[in-house]
């Protein structure tokens, strides 16, 4: 078994993750709540131990990088990050309800990935660089903390607008008080912000001794710091207004569609240095 089948079976495993949790929500069900939990652990181990034998393999074809460096290597990574923090997060707030909000997007990043060339290829020069780790670790894991954040915003949006009626026999009264999942949201959009910050000044310093240049207004570049401002403006009012809960929601959710236009639209929509991403 090879990397890429090693990484399919790891599709399938955060998909029956993802289902799980799904069920555990949807049909009110806590006694799988513990399957889910280690189906996502199983998946994650999976999903690691995949990326390890990408790193190896490419060792033994004499290339030798780290497996991270295109579409099909970073929508992987942006999965093994998802889970993690996900994970992380359960343990700290013992609520399993909210994986149903938080794993399909590892489901889907892989899905994505499985739609990519997995061949193992030599690095453009631009690439060749001990950055690369560096910049694309920092950046996917604020793109996991920004994913997690959105599906959690969807939540409270839903729960804000029954929280008048009676909500006892509710799907939604499954899951945290509103209160609990506002100071999710807010602490991981912060967490994602830090990240985020980080993954764009090691860009900056990337490009300089890639390009000569620490800012060239490339697309993609550009929409970096356009998500960099949103959650910038989200942190901002919240300090500064007390803007929470409904907000900050709302800043989640197009903070993270922003996210995804600058990692997954600029490529396919707009041209520029960043192409090969």
């Amino acid at each position: 078994m090879d990397s890429s089948q090693l990484l399919g079976l790891t599709t399938f495993a955060y998909l029956f993750a993802a289902v799980i949790y799904i069920a555990l929500f949807g049909f009110k069900a806590p006694r799988i709540g513990p399957v889910a939990t280690w189906a996502t652990i199983a998946a994650f181990l999976i999903n690691t131990a995949g990326i390890g034998m990408r790193w190896v393999e490419s060792h033994q074809m004499g290339i030798g990088y780290a497996p991270l460096s295109n579409m099909y290597e970073s929508l992987v990574f942006f999965a093994w990050s998802i889970a993690i923090f996900y994970l992380g997060l359960e343990y700290k707030y013992k609520n399993r309800f909210l994986g149903a909000f938080a794993m399909p997007f590892a489901a889907l990043a892989m899905i994505l990935a499985e739609m990519k060339n997995p061949a193992i290829t030599p690095l453009v020069p631009a690439l060749q660089s001990n950055w690369l780790i560096a910049h694309v670790v920092t950046c996917f894991i604020g793109y996991a903390a920004f994913a997690v954040a959105s599906g959690f915003g969807v939540v409270y949006l839903l729960k804000n607008r029954e929280q008048s009626k009676d909500t006892a026999g509710n799907l939604l009264a499954q899951l945290p008080p509103l209160k609990t999942i506002g100071d999710i949201i807010y602490k991981t959009l912060v967490f994602g912000f830090l990240w985020l910050s980080a993954g764009i000044i090691t860009g900056a310093v990337w490009a300089n001794s890639a390009w000569g240049t620490y800012w060239s207004w490339d697309p993609k570049e550009t929409w970096s710091l356009i998500t960099w401002f949103i959650y910038a403006a989200a942190i901002h009012f919240h300090l500064t207004k007390g803007w929470a809960g409904p907000r900050m929601s709302w800043f989640a959710i197009i903070g993270f569609a922003s996210v995804m236009f600058t990692y997954y639209g600029v490529n396919y929509v707009l041209s520029g240095l960043h192409s090969y991403g």
